[in-house]
C-alpha cells in the first residue's frame, strides 16, 4: 500500500475542525445522550491507588483515568488491550508478527515501559501473567506480561488506570502504573452483543458473540455470567520475494488466525448483614496459528523431497487461561473494614508446529514427521491477602485519617515441559535440527520452578485541611529467591479553589525478576537481516536463550538477576474553569536502576569462542549465538499527560461530546553496566547490550507522542462517533549498523461509527482506519527480500481499513 496523501489532507481537515469544536478528554463517557454529569463521572468513587472509601476521580491525589464499558465498546474492537490503546494515549499495544507466537499474547505498554512494569488488577486483586516470554526482536522484548485479552469486555463495568508508580500500595510490577479492571455487579440487567467485520483487503474476517446476565441468589446475593465466543481469520500483507518473483507470495505477514472461548463468573452472597462472600473467576481457551519464515528452494533448510515448492511452517499456540478469586469481606460495628481473600491464576500454552520438517531427523533416520508437538509452558500464581482499613478521628486533625494495613503471601511457579523427540532432535551430523519454524523444547530446557513472597503494607490518608489532601504508604517485601525490599510513596493535593488544584507525588518502586526471566531456556530459529549482532550474512539462524545460572551463560558473563528499582515523580494540575470543561495536566519522571533486559545475541561461531567453550566442556551448542537476561541498564522516562473534556449542548439539535488527550513520552538509556570481562577478552564484537536495544527497544522505537481527538454527536436515537489518532514518528534501529536505521513518519488514523438505538436494541455500523492508512514501507535491507514490507513496530499495525457491524440487545 502506498502513502495516501489525500487521506492525510482529509485527516488534517478533521483535526482542525475537531480542535475548533472543543477541548479535551473524557474517559468515562456514556453511550446514551450525555449530560454534564456523565461527560466525566467526577463523583465516581475510585478504588485504585487509595484505601479510603470516599475518594473520587475529581479529588484523586494522583492521575487516574476511569474508562466505562460503553467507551470500551465504542472503539469497535473485540480486544480489551486494543480498546484501551485507542482511549488512553500513554498506553500502546504493539502488534508483532512472524515472531514465534508473540502475537498470541500481545503485550500492552504504559508510558513506553516494559509490559511487565504495569500491574494488572481485577477488582483490586493481582491478575496472573501469561506463560509466554517475549524473546524476539519485538517491543516488550524480554517481558512476561499479563494477557489483558483474557478478560472479556462484556464482564467489565469500568477500568481505572492509575498513571503513577504504585509499588508501595501493591508491590512488584507497578513501576509504570496500574490497570484495575472493575467487574459488573448485581443481578439486574444484561446484554447480548454480536459483531462481525473484515479488512478492506478482503481478509481478516472475524466475528464475536458475547452475553452477560445476572441472576439473583434469593434476596441475599447474585451471580453474573459472561460468555464470549469468537473467531478471527488471519491477515496477510506479505509480498513476493523480489529475488524469486516467479514463486508469487509465499510468506504470511499479519495478524494470526484466532479461535477464542471465554467464560467469566462473578458472584456475591450476604452471609450476615455485615459479612459478604464473594468470588469471581474465568476459564478461557484461545488457539492461534502464526506463520514462521517461508523456506524456498534456495534456502539451506529446504527439503525438495517433501516440499518440492518450498514450505511455510505454521506455529500453533493453544492457550488455556484460568483464575479463581474468593474471599470474605465486611465491616465491624466499630467501623473497621476487612477483606480476606485467596487468589489463583494460571496460564498454560501448548506449542505445535505443522507443515514443517526436522532435517537432522530426516538425515539420520530417512524420514521426518511434518507435524510436531513442541512442548508446554505453564505459569501460575497463588495469593492470600488480608486487608484492613478504618477512618480514625483525631482531636488534632480536622478530617478523619484513613488507616490501612495488611499482608500478602504470594507464591509463583513456572514450568517448561519438553516436546516430542522429533520436535527437538539435533543429532551429530551438523544438519540443522529441531522442527523448522519452531523447534521443540528440549529435555535440557525443561524444569519446574517456584518461589514465594511475604509482604506487609501500611498507609495513611487524610485531608490535613479542607483544601490539602495527602497520603503516605510503605510496603515491605521478602522474596525467597533474591531477598527483601521496601517501597514508599508520598502524595499530596492542594485545591486553591473549587475549580483549580495542584497535585504531586513521589515514590520508590521495584519489580522482581520473573521466574521465566531467571530460568527460561529455548533454542529459536529467527531471520537475521543485514548488520545483525551475530555478524553473519542475512539469513535464518538458531539462537539460544539460556538461563543466567546455565553453564554457557555463566561462561559468557551471565550473573544472578537483581530486582529493578525505580524512583517516580509526578506534578500536575486539575482545572474545571466551567461546568462543561475539565482539564488535567501531569508531568512525570521515572528512573529505573538495574533494569532487566534480554541481552543481545552473543555470537558463538567465531573460532575463539568455540575454542573457549570447548575448553570448558561445551562442544556442540546447535546455535549461532546465545542471549540471557541481565540487569545491564539504567533508564529514565520523562513525559507529559494532557486530559480533558467538553460538552456542547445544542438543545433540540442534539449534543456534542468532545474529547482530547495527549501524551508525550521520552525513554532513554542513561547508563550501561560495563561489559563482562570475558566478553571483551573473547572479541570486540561481543556486546551485552547492542544499539537496537539501547536506542530503540528501550527508547525510541515506541512513538514519543500520541494524540487522540474524539467527537460523539447525539441526536435522538442516532449517535455518530469519530476518533482521530495521531501516532508520532518512531525509529527502528539496527543492531550494529547505523546506516540501516530507519525513521518512520507520524500517521493519522480515523475511526468512524454510527449508532441507532431502538428500544433496547442498538445497531452499529463502523470503520476503523477508514482512510486505509499504512505505515511507511521498510527499506530493502530490512524487508526480508521484499516479503515483509511493513515494520512490526508500527503502533497501529499494518492491516489497513476494517469495516464492521454490531447488534446489541440490553435489558
Amino acid at each position: 500500500m502506498q502513502k495516501n496523501h489525500n487521506g492525510l489532507k482529509a485527516a488534517q481537515t478533521v483535526l482542525a475542525l475537531s480542535i475548533l469544536a472543543a477541548l479535551p478528554y473524557a474517559h468515562a463517557q456514556d453511550a446514551s445522550a450525555p449530560s454534564a454529569d456523565n461527560v466525566k463521572k467526577l463523583g465516581t468513587v475510585i478504588v485504585t491507588g487509595t484505601r479510603a472509601d470516599n475518594r473520587t476521580e475529581s479529588s484523586s491525589l494522583t492521575p487516574i483515568d476511569v474508562v466505562s464499558a460503553d467507551v470500551l465498546k465504542q472503539t469497535g474492537t473485540n480486544e480489551l488491550s486494543t480498546a484501551l490503546a485507542r482511549i488512553i494515549p500513554s498506553l500502546t499495544f504493539p502488534r508483532p508478527s512472524a515472531a514465534d507466537t508473540a502475537d498470541s499474547q500481545r503485550p500492552a505498554q504504559l508510558r513506553g515501559l516494559s509490559p511487565d512494569q504495569v500491574l494488572v488488577l481485577v477488582d483490586g486483586k493481582r491478575w496472573h501473567p501469561g506463560a509466554i516470554l517475549l524473546t524476539n526482536g519485538v517491543l516488550g522484548r524480554g517481558s512476561q506480561a499479563v494477557d489483558l485479552n483474557t478478560i472479556p469486555i462484556g464482564a467489565i463495568d469500568h477500568i481505572e488506570v492509575l498513571r503513577d508508580g504504585a509499588s508501595a500500595q501493591y508491590g512488584s510490577d507497578a513501576i509504570a502504573g496500574v490497570i484495575n479492571v472493575v467487574l459488573k455487579k448485581g443481578a439486574q440487567g444484561g446484554e447480548v452483543d454480536v459483531t462481525g467485520g473484515q479488512y478492506s483487503a478482503g481478509d481478516g474476517r472475524q466475528w464475536q458473540g458475547s452475553a452477560n446476565v445476572g441472576i439473583p441468589l434469593a434476596d441475599k446475593g447474585w451471580i453474573r455470567f459472561t460468555l464470549q465466543d469468537g473467531n478471527q481469520d488471519y491477515t496477510n500483507r506479505a509480498e513476493p520475494n523480489r529475488t524469486r518473483p516467479w514463486e508469487g507470495t509465499t510468506q504470511r505477514y499479519g495478524d494470526p488466525a484466532v479461535k477464542d472461548h471465554n467464560l467469566f463468573l462473578n458472584a456475591q452472597y450476604d452471609i450476615t448483614p455485615g459479612v459478604q462472600f464473594y468470588a469471581f473467576g474465568h476459564y478461557s481457551d484461545r488457539d492461534t496459528t502464526s506463520p514462521a519464515f517461508f523456506r524456498n528452494l534456495a534456502n539451506s533448510n529446504s527439503v525438495p523431497s517433501i516440499y518440492p515448492n518450498g514450505y511455510l511452517p505454521l506455529e500453533h499456540a493453544a492457550s488455556t487461561d484460568r483464575s479463581l478469586v474468593f474471599g470474605l469481606r465486611g465491616k465491624t460495628e466499630g467501623g473497621w473494614r476487612w477483606d480476606v481473600s485467596g487468589n489463583y491464576g494460571g496460564n498454560r500454552v501448548s506449542y505445535a508446529t505443522e507443515n514443517s520438517v526436522n532435517r537432522a531427523f530426516l538425515h539420520d533416520f530417512g524420514y521426518s514427521p511434518t507435524e510436531f508437538h513442541d512442548g508446554i509452558l505453564n505459569a501460575s500464581q497463588q495469593a492470600f491477602d488480608v486487608d484492613i482499613a478504618k477512618e480514625l478521628s483525631t482531636s488534632w486533625l480536622p478530617n478523619p485519617v484513613t488507616l490501612a494495613f495488611g499482608a500478602e503471601y504470594l507464591r509463583q511457579t513456572y514450568k517448561i515441559e519438553p516436546g516430542d523427540l522429533t520436535s527437538w532432535y539435533t543429532g551429530t551430523s551438523g544438519v540443522a535440527g529441531g522442527a523448522q519454524g519452531f523447534g521443540g523444547f528440549q529435555p535440557s530446557d525443561s524444569g519446574s520452578y517456584s518461589r514465594h513472597d511475604v509482604a506487609e503494607y501500611l498507609s495513611l490518608e487524610t485531608n490535613l485541611t479542607d483544601r490539602f489532601g495527602t497520603s503516605l504508604s510503605v510496603r515491605h517485601e521478602d522474596y525467597s529467591d533474591f531477598g527483601s525490599t521496601t517501597s514508599g510513596a508520598l502524595a499530596g493535593r492542594f485545591d486553591f479553589t473549587d475549580r483549580f488544584a495542584l497535585r504531586g507525588s513521589a515514590s520508590t518502586g521495584f519489580r522482581a525478576p520473573s521466574l521465566a526471566q531467571q530460568h527460561y531456556s529455548y533454542t529459536s530459529s529467527l531471520y537475521y537481516g543485514e548488520g545483525n549482532s551475530l555478524h553473519l550474512p542475512a539469513g535464518i539462524y538458531n539462537t539460544g536463550n539460556v538461563p543466567v545460572n546455565s553453564a554457557i551463560g555463566q561462561l559468557l558473563g551471565a550473573q544472578p538477576l537483581k530486582p529493578e528499582k525505580s524512583h517516580n515523580y509526578t506534578l500536575g494540575a486539575v482545572w474545571n474553569p466551567i461546568d462543561a470543561l475539565n482539564l488535567s495536566l501531569d508531568i512525570y519522571q521515572i528512573t529505573i536502576d538495574n533494569r532487566i533486559t534480554l541481552s543481545s545475541n552473543l555470537a558463538t561461531t567465531s573460532p575463539t569462542v568455540q575454542a573457549y567453550l570447548a575448553a570448558h566442556g561445551i562442544a556442540n551448542t546447535n546455535y549461532s549465538g546465545i542471549a540471557y537476561f541481565t540487569n545491564a541498564v539504567d533508564t529514565r522516562t520523562q513525559g507529559i499527560d494532557l486530559v480533558g473534556s467538553y460538552l456542547s449542548d445544542f438543545g433540540d439539535a442534539g449534543s456534542l461530546q468532545s474529547t482530547l488527550s495527549y501524551n508525550y513520552n521520552k525513554n532513554k538509556v542513561i547508563g550501561i553496566k560495563p561489559n563482562p570481562a570475558i566478553l571483551d577478552q573473547l572479541g570486540v564484537n561481543l556486546k551485552r547490550i547492542d544499539r537496537r536495544d539501547q536506542y530503540g527497544l528501550l527508547a525510541d522505537t515506541t512513538p514519543r507522542s500520541k494524540l487522540i481527538i474524539d467527537e460523539i454527536y447525539h441526536l435522538g436515537r442516532w449517535s455518530l462517533d469519530g476518533t482521530l489518532t495521531r501516532y508520532g514518528s518512531f525509529v527502528s534501529y539496527n543492531s550494529t549498523t547505523a546506516s540501516l536505521d530507519q525513521t518512520f513518519g507520524a500517521k493519522w488514523i480515523l475511526d468512524l461509527a454510527i449508532n441507532y438505538s431502538l428500544d433496547r436494541w442498538t445497531f452499529t455500523l463502523g470503520g476503523d482506519n477508514v482512510l486505509n492508512t499504512y505505515p511507511d514501507r521498510v527499506i530493502p535491507a530490512n524487508d526480508n527480500s521484499g516479503t515483509m514490507p511493513y515494520s512490526v513496530f508500527s503502533p497501529f499495525g499494518f492491516n489497513g481499513a476494517y469495516v464492521y457491524g454490531k447488534v446489541a440487545y440490553r435489558w
